[in-house]
Parts: C-alpha cells; structure tokens; sequence
C-alpha cells in the first residue's frame, strides 16, 4: 500500500475521522459564508461606484456583467487547473488575489483614480478569482466530509450561500456604501483574508486523487500531457464523461433551462412588479426576498423532504417550483401570488442544489471534479444573460406576461425528459456508487424514493 495521505486516511480511526469530518464541516460552512458576504458586497458596490462615476446605464450594466462573464470565459480551464492541483492551495489563492483587488480598488478609490475601466478589469479579476474559488470548493468537500454526513453538508452550505449572497451581502454593501464606499471595499478585503485563514483549517488532503488497479486511491503523477493540446485533451474527458453519464446529463441540461427561466424572472420582475403589480420599491423588495426565503426553507427542510418523497421527487419540486414562478405572473398577477411562488421556486432551488450536488459527488472519481463542476457550471451559469436577452426581447415585442408565459412553457417541456431519465434506478446507482470514499451501509442522503434500506 502507498503512503499516500489519501490511504492514510483509508485507516484512520473512526473518532479521529469524526473530529476531522466536523472540524472540516464548520470549516466549509464559515468559510462559504466570509466569502459570499464578500461577494455579495461586491455585487452592490461596483456597480453603484460606476453610477457615482456618471455611468451610463449600459456602462452600469457591464460593471455586474464582468463578476459572472469570467464562468463563459475560464470556467473549463479552470476545472482542468483544479483536477491538476491542490485545491485547498488554489482556494487559498483565489482569496488572497479578491483580496488584493478588493485592496487596490480601495487606494484607488481614495486617489481619486477610479474609472469604468478600472471598475471592469477589477470586476474580470474578482469574477476570475470566484471561478477558480468555486470550482476548487466543491471539488474539496468529498474529500473534506465522508458520504453519510455529505448531504447535510451540502444542505448547511447552500443554505449560506443563499443568505450571505442574495441578502446579507447586497444589504450590507449596500448600507456601506451609503456609509462610503472605502468602508464597503475594506469590509470585502478583510472578509477574504478571513476565508483563506479559514480554508487553511481544512483538515486533510486535498490533491486530486485517482484509484489504480488495486483500488487504492493515491496521488497521481503531474499530467504527462502539456500545453494548450493537453489542456483541451483533459477538458474534452471531462465534458464527454458529463455526457455519457445519463443522470448528470439530465441534470445538467434541465438545470440550464431552469437557471434560463430564473435570469428571465429577475430581468422581468423590476418592470413587472412596477407597470403590473403597481408596486413600490419596497414592495419588489419583498418579491426578491421570497425567493431566499424559500432558500432558506430548502436548506432546513431537504433531509426531511428527501425521506417523506425521496430525492426524485425533491428534485422535480425545483421544476414544479420554477414552473409557478413563471406561470403566476403570466395568469395571476396579484402581488401576493407573485410572492408565494417565488418563495416555492426559491425552496426548490434548494432541494435542487443539495441534492444535486450530492449526486454528483458520489458519481464523479475525484480526479474528474474540478472538470466536471466547471463543464455543469458553464451549461447552468452560462444560460443567465441569454435567459435575460430573450425575456427582454419577449417583453419589448408581445409584453411581460406573454413572455413570463413563454418561459413556463419552457420549463414545462422538462417534465417528460427528466421523468424519463431521473429514475429509481439511475438514483440507486449513485445511491451505491463507491467513486473512493467512505462506503457507508447508510446512503439515505441520495435514495431513489421515501424509504430507508
């Protein structure tokens, strides 16, 4: 047997592996929440440090569109870099460069050197760095927790990417910027170096692994292969292991109509909810907050809905949820309606998220996770800005609620081919597919219905 840390770990003793799994657990789960918050002040900041410059709205709009358009751009080398390297190092990495940039915005700022051009190549960096942030983090997590406490960590961490993303973060940056905006980008800095103290912690090691004919998992040798050829090489293995596997591909393909769907709901709703709905700002506020709300729902509620209708149909709640968001505003556009639906879309985003993740970390080998997460990444995140070009168009040629319309159609289509290929069986497999870890007897994290076996 190598001495590999991996098959170190294949022996050690089950209270130290206890104490390693709970340490790296609160590790995970603080660490999401420093950076998210980070993240979510950022996504408030830049934007309102470009209309204090005198932004145009388009030039506004570009601000925000450089933190996301980094995952078209690298997302698939990046997945590479994460399958080749230790990916507690690179998170590490990532933070320190957020960081950084987050510094260098703050000195220019209080130069008096800011300028759109500044806001967009610092929004490319800090979007570049999340990629990589991202991609390394969930990669990290079978490795940091074993299987049976697997789906209650993924539970804890989507849960605080809901709320320190889509609430604490946009409301204190947006609070810090009202106080100044050197406030918000040193809040954001320190929130950083804080996550990369904390992903030090991590317990474990966190270089990608593979098993060899004996089923011993051990560190492999660096890529033989080298250059721009063996960098497209190792991405095509990954999107082509995505594709052959029937489960991921579903879930794949249907979460990029559903992440189209939710971009469409969020470039509509300002405009809805104040021409329809006759709401005022603070009323399209709590439409938004539904949303996380449900989040938080999801993520307090996924053991219990997985065991009362089994991960299938938890699954199929995120279409049923996406489904009322769109199709309320389309028939029914009262306020409250509105909000109740997107509360239930936000909840089965959640169950989605957990239990897709879950999933996908029992089926994927470790050496294969950076470049997976990235290829499915890409297929969901990438669908954002064209889910928004195409409701703006909708909405500018047949009105909103026609284009609300069209996007129920859309998610309604799914029912059929996710029905078709999400079945018990295909579930059961990942339910007792061994990818390297822990082969627990208790798998109800990902079973295929209700019932514990």
């Amino acid at each position: 047997m190598s001495d590999t840390p991996a098959n170190q770990a294949l022996v050690a003793s089950p209270d130290k592996e206890r104490s390693r799994s709970g340490r790296n657990e609160v590790v995970l789960v603080a660490f999401t929440a420093m950076t998210n918050m980070a993240d979510g002040v950022l996504k408030i900041t830049l934007p309102l440090l470009a209309v204090g410059l005198g932004g145009t709205p388009g030039q506004v709009a570009v601000v925000g569109l450089t933190l996301t358009l980094p995952w078209l751009l690298v997302s698939l080398p990046v997945g590479v870099l994460a399958d080749r390297a230790d990916r507690r190092r690179l998170i590490i990495l990532a933070d320190l460069v957020r960081l950084v940039t987050a510094l260098a915005l703050l000195v220019v700022a209080t130069g008096d050197g800011l300028s759109m051009a500044v806001l967009y190549a610092a929004g490319l960096v800090i979007g570049a760095a999340e990629v990589v942030a991202n991609t390394a983090t969930g990669a990290v997590v079978p490795a940091a927790v074993p299987r049976r406490r697997r789906a209650r960590a993924n539970a804890w961490i989507a849960g605080v990417e809901t709320l320190a993303n889509e609430f604490c973060g946009p409301a204190v940056g947006g609070l810090l910027v009202g106080v100044g905006a050197a406030l918000a980008l040193g809040s954001s800095a320190a929130a950083f170096a804080v996550g990369a103290v904390l992903i030090a912690l991590l317990a474990g090691s966190f270089r990608p692994v593979h098993r060899g004919a004996d089923g011993l998992a051990s560190e492999p040798e660096p890529e033989a292969r080298e250059g721009v050829a063996g960098v497209i090489a190792e991405i095509g293995e990954g999107l082509r292991f995505l594709w052959r596997d029937r489960l991921l591909r579903t879930l794949s393909l249907t979460i990029t109509v559903l992440a189209g769907a939710w971009s469409a709901w969020l470039a509509l709703m300002p405009s809805y909810a104040t021409a329809v709905l006759a709401a005022d700002p603070r009323g399209y506020g709590l439409l938004i907050s539904a949303i996380g709300l449900g989040g938080l729902a999801g993520a307090g509620l996924t053991a219990v809905v997985n065991r009362l209708l089994g991960v299938r149909w938890a699954l199929f709640a995120d279409l049923v949820g996406t489904f009322l968001m769109m199709v309320v505003p389309a028939v029914f556009p009262v306020a409250w309606a509105v909000g109740v639906a997107a509360f239930a879309g936000g909840m089965g985003g959640t169950l989605w998220t957990v239990n897709s993740r879950t999933i996908a970390q029992a089926l994927v080998p470790d050496r294969l996770l950076g470049r997976y997460g990235s290829a499915a990444r890409l297929l969901g995140w990438g669908t954002l800005p064209l889910g928004a070009a195409l409701a703006g168009v909708l909405a500018e040629v047949y009105g909103l609620r026609v284009a609300f319309a069209v996007f129920a159609v859309a998610v309604a289509a799914l029912t059929v081919p996710f029905l078709w290929n999400v079945t018990a069986a295909q579930l059961r497999r990942a339910a007792e597919s061994d990818t390297g870890e822990d082969s627990d007897a208790d798998h109800e994290n990902i079973r295929p219905n209700g019932n514990r076996t």
